[in-house]
């Protein structure tokens, strides 16, 4: 029996974890990176093969790929996990600040993208790939120029890639969910009335969890997708299509 192999950049983060006991327990053998070992040595343990890698250059990108091809491991599915949320009005960001959300939530994409497809194609496989957007990509947020951007740019990677590559069974797709009570944004929901605040935006209140998308990025990985291909699926309490009732 062949086994399945996935790769999940970003980890130890807290969508990358969920994500990876969910792939766990589909009979998925994990290839997990994350830019800190001693994050993910103390997640996960011996388990799995784990690369140290910085994937928003290219050089990080390909030392992901040089390790998978040395353990002779080729990954069908990738979900890329990376990202950061930078908040700031246009005029107060500084350029180091628009700089690594651009690095974080949209070049560490495409170069990592860029490679799994290429070992993909080199292999003569078929796979599937999911990203994460966000639903600020879709709506006007205040204060989110820059992730806005970066997420917009990354929605387009991922219809163009969709269709460069359909032809050769290679399915690329992303999710974009509101704010997760993950640790990336712990800052924005750190008090009670700010967790409540953020709530309220949502037509179905509440914060939404790893867990959930998690779930979602699995099926999109999954043969039950397969002709899924290009999509940005929203999981977002309807906050980028309807507005709640105000009370």
């Amino acid at each position: 029996m062949n086994i399945k192999v996935a790769l999940i950049t970003g980890a130890t983060g807290g969508l990358g974890q969920a994500l990876a006991k969910v792939l766990l327990d589909d009979g998925y053998q994990l290839i997990l990176t994350s830019r800190d070992t001693t994050r993910l040595n103390t997640i996960y343990g011996d388990k799995h093969l784990q690369i140290q890698a910085d994937c928003s250059t290219v050089e990080g990108a390909k030392h992901i790929f040089s390790e998978i091809t040395a353990h002779n491991l080729i990954p069908v599915v990738f979900a890329h996990c990376v990202g950061n949320i930078r908040l700031g009005a246009l005029h107060r960001m500084t350029e180091n600040d628009f700089n690594e959300c651009m690095q974080a939530n949209l070049y560490s994409a495409f170069y990592t993208l860029a490679r799994f497809i290429t070992h993909l194609k080199t292999a003569k496989l078929g796979g599937s790939a999911v990203l994460v957007s966000s639903a600020a990509a879709k709506i006007g947020t205040p204060n989110h120029e820059a992730i806005s951007a970066a997420k917009s740019g990354l929605e387009g990677l991922v219809r163009g890639a969709a269709a460069t590559y359909a032809s050769n069974n290679i399915r690329v797709n992303a999710v974009a969910p509101g704010i997760l009570d993950t640790p990336a944004a712990s800052n924005l929901i750190a008090s009670d009335a700010s967790r409540e605040m953020a709530a309220r935006q949502y037509p179905i209140g509440g914060i939404g969890n790893a867990e959930d998308v998690a779930q979602l990025m699995a099926w999109l990985l999954s043969e039950q997708a397969s002709r899924v291909t290009g999509q940005i699926w929203s999981i977002d309490g309807g906050f980028s299509s309807i507005r709640p009732i105000v009370k």
